[in-house]
């Protein structure tokens, strides 16, 4: 028998029902004209399938295809029948065909033999961008899916072009206009190439927002409404505020002006038209025409339905009072705000106490003349407790670590308040990326008062290694860290937990190693932060060993160190630090003792005057400290964090009944004799030491940090201003002893180590040179200055911080900054204005494997502490690693 490929469309497209109609029709059509080549062929009857031959195919294999439409030989088949149709519906939605059609090739007896013609649809080859930077053509790519052995759709051709028009307009290239054609490519059998011609033309600007119809709010408080849809001024070019012309963000600033209209009372304001119109190539000129209506004021407001607070309770939060001008942007926030996690507000207030079901809706009872008159009407529904509370997502981190720190527990009362604490918590450990800690509300049950919460947690990287070389000190540096913040020390002998380490009990556990040829660093720290796993009580234990030996440039000029001359400290440290309770319980209470042994073997540094013996510190230190700092440790959006520190030594003046006024009265004796200056030195070196066997002395510091989000909002990208606050103070219990030479502060520069050995605080103020603002003291033997670090200093800050990600992998934030400070050497001259001035920017990059990295460039306004220091510090560059700011 003949195909029918005369009788039957053999250009198949889309086959919706209508179609799929008279397909049959012209099939049965084709039969009936073919009813004398086949006359053993009948209209509907029930046929063995003989066989099946699919053609046209390129590059799939007939027998895949075969398959794929469920037909098999010596199956029953009705010719026409739904069978057929359904399987062109099943091939044609895989779009990989341009033309699916089936042919009745012969009939014998009862066996029927059909021909399956398919023609493939082109696969793309190569793809050829031009208009566009070469940088970006790979994004265009990705985004796009435009890759190599894709097939060749009309919808892909529109989607295409679609998506990068679109693209460029959001940009603010209104004029884009992208072309894509195809073209057989001969290298390959049934491909084509495509070529893409973009063409971006001029940003379009807005030149000019023109208002018709406003009488009571003026233009430019209108044009004020606006957040993202700006005209071209010099004022907004110098605030950086764009002019460019984006439909979304137009769309989005004409409901704000409803809103600021609703703000100040005029809640029928509405926009009547809004028109766009050229300008010239690149600009635009928008002209808004509204209507304003009159202005109301909120009248009497009833509650009606609440059991569970009083009129005056609701009343309260509220915060409208009758006779305030209308403010339906208010009333909204007052009743439910979305904008933020822990808003003051009613559905808040009743969320917060187990009503979890509530309902709260302000109703306009009646507007006589300009008042509103409203009733909120309340259903409190059942009181809700939390049924199951489960966690996911943490593969690393074991369960018990995740769950003591919820504020969930099945069986209480639902409190959002709790969740959003519970997501800061779990936020803060640093295990998990903060910004995907989401809680699940499951299987809500009205009539039950029963919910559950899934926590999904996404793991991150909580261990860090500093590697790092650099040149100091007259020669090669070199540090090695390792820092696990969520060790398993109760694993630590079990083999295959060692992934690399043992894993998943949330302690901490680093090790830092630091050499060059005049010094050298060992650190070894270990932190628990639930001593006994019952109650957050942690505990810390510490140890110490540095070491530094006398470096000098040799009459040679070459750089020689003396390992026989040094100077080292060794010190461990044991403290605990509880959660509290009270006042809130963001609060924590720290204790510490620690004992530091300086050994001193021909080294003389400076603040000492003596070069040989040992001297002990035993110190204990309390800390009181409040963290309430958002969610995410590394860009905190919301909140505080401060810390009070006191740290003393037992007064050993008073209990070892040494007389030193009298070694004072011998020590300025020694340098009043006429003896020579080695004799001086050897006499007064054994006053010192007997002076500074033990020290003594108290040490109060003071740190704060407050965070507000100003634009957006504290659950998205946001733009925070971080201030600042530090205080510190070194004094002494007995004058005749004096002060301390260690412990002091040196401030300036990035505020790292600097390979500094003598307990001193390095502070941080960018725009001078290390540790440059420091009081300098004169030597009464060679009368000449050096170092001796403040005995108090302040300081202040401000900065602007933006994020540019906040993804797991990398979390990057820009900033600028303006911040002051300075060092004393007595409490009597500490000024508390009288500040080292400096503004800049700067560059934040965290990296769960290496920590915190970035770089400030900072302008000093004036001169550093440094003798013969004049003018204004100028520019500085500060590098910053594993320190936050």
């Amino acid at each position: 028998m003949e195909k029918l490929a005369n009788n039957l469309s053999r250009g198949v497209k889309k086959i919706t029902s209508p179609q799929l109609a008279f397909t049959f029709i012209l099939f049965l059509t084709a039969l009936f004209s073919s009813a004398q080549e086949a006359s053993s062929y009948e209209e509907g009857k029930k046929y063995i399938l003989g066989g099946l031959e699919v053609t046209g195919l390129q590059s799939y294999n007939e027998q895949t295809v075969k398959t794929y439409t469920g037909l098999r030989d010596g199956q029953p088949i009705t010719i026409p029948g739904e069978e057929i149709s359904a399987i062109i519906n099943k091939l044609w939605n895989l779009e990989l065909f341009s033309d699916i059609s089936f042919y009745i090739t012969k009939v014998e007896g009862e066996s029927i033999f059909l021909e399956l013609n398919i023609l493939e649809r082109p696969t793309l080859s190569n793809v050829t961008i031009y208009g566009v930077k070469k940088g970006k053509i790979d994004d265009i790519l990705k985004d796009t899916d435009l890759k190599k052995g894709k097939k060749i759709t009309e919808n892909l051709i529109a989607n295409t072009k679609n998506y990068l028009q679109n693209k460029y307009k959001k940009k603010g290239f209104l004029n884009t206009k992208v072309a894509i054609a195809t073209a057989i490519d001969t290298s390959e059998a049934n491909a084509q190439s495509m070529v893409i011609n973009i063409k971006k033309g001029k940003k379009v600007k807005i030149s000019a927002i023109n208002f018709e119809g406003n009488e009571k709010l003026s233009d430019k408080r209108l044009k004020k409404a606006f957040k993202k849809t700006k005209e071209k001024s010099l004022k907004n070019i110098l605030t950086l505020k764009r002019s460019k012309y984006i439909p979304e963000d137009y769309d989005a600033d004409l409901v704000k002006l409803v809103e600021t209209y609703a703000e100040k009372g005029y809640r029928d304001a509405r926009i009547i038209s809004d028109s766009i119109s050229n300008n010239g190539d690149d600009l635009i000129d928008i002209t808004i025409k509204v209507e304003e209506g009159d202005k109301y004021y909120f009248g009497e407001i009833n509650f009606v339905g609440n059991t569970v607070y009083t009129d005056r309770q609701l009343s309260s939060v509220l915060g409208i009072r009758k006779g305030d001008t209308y403010n339906g942007v208010l009333l909204k926030e007052r009743i439910a705000d979305n904008t933020k996690p822990d808003p003051n507000d009613i559905t808040s207030l009743y969320q917060n106490n187990g009503y979890m079901f509530s309902s709260i809706n302000p109703v306009e009872m009646s507007a006589a003349n300009d008042t509103i008159n409203f009733e909120i009407r309340i259903i409190e529904g059942k009181e809700t407790f939390l049924n199951h509370v489960t966690i996911d997502g943490n593969d690393k981190t074991n369960d018990h670590v995740v769950y003591r720190e919820l504020r969930t527990r099945p069986g209480q009362k639902y409190n959002k308040a709790d969740i959003i604490r519970s997501i800061r918590e779990l936020g803060a450990l640093g295990y998990f990326d903060a910004e995907n800690v989401k809680p699940d509300v499951l299987n809500p049950d009205p009539n039950s008062g029963t919910v559950d919460l899934n926590y999904s947690l996404v793991e991150s990287g909580s261990s860090q290694i500093e590697l790092q070389g650099g040149y100091g000190g007259g020669g090669f540096i070199g540090t090695l860290g390792l820092s696990f913040s969520n060790f398993s020390i109760k694993n630590i002998l079990n083999g295959e937990s060692y992934k690399p380490v043992p894993m998943g009990d949330g302690q901490t556990f680093a090790l830092r190693l630091q050499a060059s040829q005049t010094y050298r660093v060992y650190s070894l720290n270990f932190s628990e932060p639930w001593l006994g796993g019952r109650k957050p009580v942690g505990f810390n234990m510490s140890l110490s060993r540095t070491q530094q030996f006398r470096a000098s440039y040799g009459n040679n000029g070459r750089f020689e160190v003396n390992k026989d001359q040094q100077f080292s400290i060794t010190g461990i440290t044991l403290g605990i630090a509880k959660r509290v309770q009270w006042p809130d319980d963001f609060f924590t209470i720290s204790h510490s003792v620690g004992y530091q042994l300086y050994d001193f073997k021909d080294y003389n540094l400076g603040l000492f005057n003596f070069g040989d013996g040992k001297v002990n510190s035993l110190a204990y230190t309390l800390g009181i400290s409040r963290r309430s700092a958002g969610t995410n440790p590394i860009f905190p959006t919301s909140g505080s964090n401060f810390e009070i520190k006191a740290k003393f030594t037992p007064p050993w003046s008073l209990l070892n009944g040494k007389d030193y006024k009298q070694l004072n009265e011998d020590e300025a004796a020694v340098y009043a004799s006429t003896e020579s200056n080695a004799a001086k030195t050897e006499e007064i070196e054994r006053i010192e030491r007997e002076r500074f066997k033990w020290l003594e002395f108290y040490k109060v510091n003071f740190k704060g940090d407050w965070y507000t989000t100003l634009i957006g909002n504290v659950s998205n990208k946001s733009l925070v201003l971080r201030t600042n606050a530090e205080f510190g103070f070194l004094g002494n219990y007995n004058s005749s002893v004096g002060d301390v030479p260690f412990e002091r502060f040196f401030v300036g520069g990035d505020g790292m180590g600097n390979f500094t050995l003598d307990g001193r605080e390095n502070v941080a103020l960018r725009g001078y040179e290390n540790q440059s603002i420091t009081p300098y003291v004169t030597d009464k033997f060679s009368d000449a200055t050096e170092q001796a670090g403040g005995l108090i200093y302040n300081k202040f800050s401000m900065e602007l911080r933006y994020p540019l990600t906040l993804k797991p992998s990398a979390s990057i934030y820009g900033l600028v900054f303006a911040e002051g400070g300075n060092a004393f050497s007595s409490f009597k001259e500490f000024n508390p204005f009288e500040i080292k001035r400096s503004v800049g920017a700067g560059l934040r990059i965290f990296m769960p494997a290496f920590g915190l990295l970035g770089i400030d460039f900072g302008y000093g306004f004036d001169s550093d502490l440094n003798p013969g220091s004049v003018g204004p510090s100028g520019w500085q560059t500060h590098f910053i690693i594993g320190q936050q700011f």
